[in-house]
């Protein structure tokens, strides 16, 4: 039988299934009836073709409906079982079938329903309690469509010709079918003790769960980041219909005469209003931060505490004392998570600004995360679910793969050459027909190996000696091709990428601008005195003033995002979810050069004195990197004129 045969066989499985579970959605039967042709294939072909038309059962499936996709896992679960008990041949006889459907019923069964209540479920112990309400039901039905599915089977494959079943478990075979002498070599447990076949094993396990935990990693990873900028996004609206609502001018009287003030009930209300537009808006509350706490302008009542009263002072909270100055001062602060006494939240603080500028209070609101953590669990559950399918397909696949075109011809090769004999001429050319007869064609090394034996083993032995040495060859240039890479792109004195590798990552923007898929923003940082801690200092301090400077932005920034493509200009790029966070960077990257120059206890050049500037792609004005980057440095030399109008020295 040929491949091509063989394949339209499984596809004739794969449509009995696809039928069987259309059939179903038609009459809207509380059946299945998709894996009579994975049982069938299962028992006629073994565990591969079982599990590939499982798979690609459900993967059809989850074109129409995506949850569908989870149950792969079953249905592979399915074929494995097949599998098994027709090698030990169950599907022989009606009474040993029937035995089997009372065993996979309570197998399907089980994970059909586990699957299904994870699915739909919001929380882990609702899940398990559905499962228990619904378990029996469930497995009435299972037991219904299990008996169809394998009487079926078990009677296509009464039908089926001795022929083909004969023949189809050579199909995937890289050589001739083996004598009777080397199918019991092969079987002996002891042959080739450790076994190529344990190490491949051993090699596809580690591969196949590290390239499904790592998909998995990256996959909740975006989901957590995702589901926290959702909220953010939230939150962040909330907080700017809060602002909008507030006067300004009007902020005086509010926390002097409370309630009293003329519109504050009428602003109280509509805050209100507000909070409660969203379930998970806890607090909600307008202050005025000034060096002795909270002066509370509104603070709305919850259903667990009452609200301070417009005018009271309340302290500060530990999760913002980081952020004291900046409130102080009336700079915005990025968003907020905190666990405490008050839950799991997100908090979000926005100044509002009178009309010359001055800000006079801040709208927060605390948004409420409980949901996250049980989200992310039930999101862990479906991701094991769909990867376990997903892992078992791809071992499967590639331990037969390895078995066919790897184990059993090295093994057959080995044991020719193990009992080859030299004591006459008959008997050397007995082996060499042997090994002839083997007609090994894997298309790939394993076939120039088996013509390299036919040929002679010295050679054999000096091709792997010469594909060593090439091997160490390319290695070493390898390690020295990187390292020469690594000090083309670095600056020497920061430690920095420099000028090269700078537009080297703009080329690659531009690239992404043109392709559509540019998400940067670019940030300008000029260090300013330098000259000045040269000439007073010694160029060895200027040079610390330097690295100094860049150790500041690279805290701030991230080393990885930053270049120096000057004597003393860095630039920062920034691409993906954190663009939206720049102006934060940018505020802090201020607020700590602040706080050093105003240090009395670091030298001169340990000071930093900085202007920078920031810019975001914009994809309707933007045709190129560089028109960000000139747009950064006009906003970095606005930034400079102002450094020097503010200075007093």
């Amino acid at each position: 039988m040929t491949i091509g045969k063989f394949i339209l066989i499984c596809i004739a499985a794969l449509l009995l299934n696809l039928i069987g579970a259309s059939i179903v959605e038609i009459f809207n039967l509380p059946l299945y009836l998709d894996t009579s042709g994975t049982i069938f294939i299962a028992a006629l072909g073994g565990y591969v073709p079982g599990i590939a038309v499982g798979f690609f059962t459900n993967l059809f499936k989850a074109i129409f409906d995506s949850s569908e996709m989870y149950y792969c896992t079953v249905s592979i679960m399915i074929a494995i079982f097949a599998a098994y008990f027709a090698r030990k041949n169950f599907f022989n006889h009606i009474g040993k079938v029937l035995i089997l459907i009372p065993f996979l019923t309570l197998l399907s069964g089980t994970f059909d329903l586990l699957i299904e209540n994870f699915l739909h479920a919001t929380d882990f112990i609702k899940a398990m309690t559905e499962f228990e309400l619904s378990f029996s039901e469930n497995l009435r039905n299972e037991l219904i469509d299990k008996t169809f599915s394998i009487l079926l089977a078990f009677f296509m494959l009464k039908l089926t010709p001795t022929k083909i079943k004969r023949t189809i478990k050579l199909v995937g075979r890289s050589q001739a079918p083996l004598s009777d002498e080397m199918k019991r070599a092969m079987n002996e447990k002891n042959y080739l003790s450790s076994s190529l076949r344990t190490k491949m094993l051993l090699i596809l396990m580690m591969s196949s769960l590290l390239v499904s935990f790592s998909i998995a990693l990256i996959s909740y990873l975006l989901f957590k980041d995702t589901a926290t900028e959702d909220r953010i996004k939230t939150v962040d609206g909330m907080v700017t219909v809060v602002v909008g609502m507030i006067d300004p001018a009007r902020v005086d009287d509010y926390i002097k005469y409370g309630r009293e003030a003329q519109g504050y009930k009428e602003t109280e209300e509509k805050l209100y209003t507000i909070k409660n537009s969203a379930v998970d808006a806890k607090y909600l509350y307008v202050y005025r931060i000034m060096a002795d706490g909270y002066h509370v302008v509104f603070d709305l009542n919850t259903a667990m505490f009452e609200g301070d009263r417009a005018g009271e002072i309340v302290p500060f909270d530990e999760s913002i004392l980081k952020y004291r100055d900046d409130l102080i001062a009336g700079r915005p602060i990025p968003p907020i998570i905190s666990d405490d006494e008050y839950g799991y939240l997100l908090t979000m603080y926005k100044p509002i600004y009178d009309a010359a500028g001055k800000c006079q209070c801040y709208a927060a609101v605390d948004f409420s995360m409980d949901a996250l953590p049980e989200y992310t669990r039930i999101f862990i559950i479906k991701l094991l679910i769909l990867f376990a399918g997903c892992f078992i397909f791809i071992l499967a696949v590639g331990l037969a793969f390895v078995e066919n075109n790897i184990i059993l011809p090295v093994n057959t090769m080995a044991y020719c050459a193990k009992n080859f004999a030299y004591d006459s001429e008959a008997a050397r050319e007995k082996n060499i027909e042997s090994i002839k007869s083997l007609r090994i064609k894997t298309g790939d090394e394993i076939e120039n190996l088996y013509a390299a034996l036919i040929r002679t083993t010295e050679n054999l032995l000096n091709y792997l000696k010469y594909l060593q040495r090439a091997k160490g060859q390319v290695a070493d240039m390898q390690v020295k091709f990187l390292a020469m890479d690594e000090i083309a792109h670095k600056d020497a004195m920061t430690g920095v990428k420099n000028k090269t590798a700078y537009e080297e990552a703009t080329d690659l923007l531009d690239k992404k601008i043109l392709s559509g898929h540019a998400q940067f923003c670019i940030v300008m940082v000029d260090v300013n005195f330098l000259k000045r801690v040269n000439d007073t200092y010694g160029h060895e301090r200027g040079n610390e003033y330097l690295i100094n400077a860049c150790k500041l932005t690279c805290g701030v920034f991230g080393k990885e995002n930053v270049y120096r493509v000057g004597g003393d200009e860095f630039v920062v790029i920034i691409e993906g979810e954190k663009v939206s966070l720049c102006k934060y960077f940018v505020a802090q990257f201020k607020a700590e050069m602040e706080l050093k120059s105003s240090s009395l206890s670091l030298k001169p050049w340990e000071k930093i004195s900085a202007a920078i500037g920031m810019a975001i792609y914009n994809p309707v004005h933007d045709k190129n990197s560089d028109e960000v980057f000139k747009r950064a440095d006009s906003d970095m030399y606005a930034n400079k004129l102002a450094m020097k109008a503010a200075r007093t020295d």
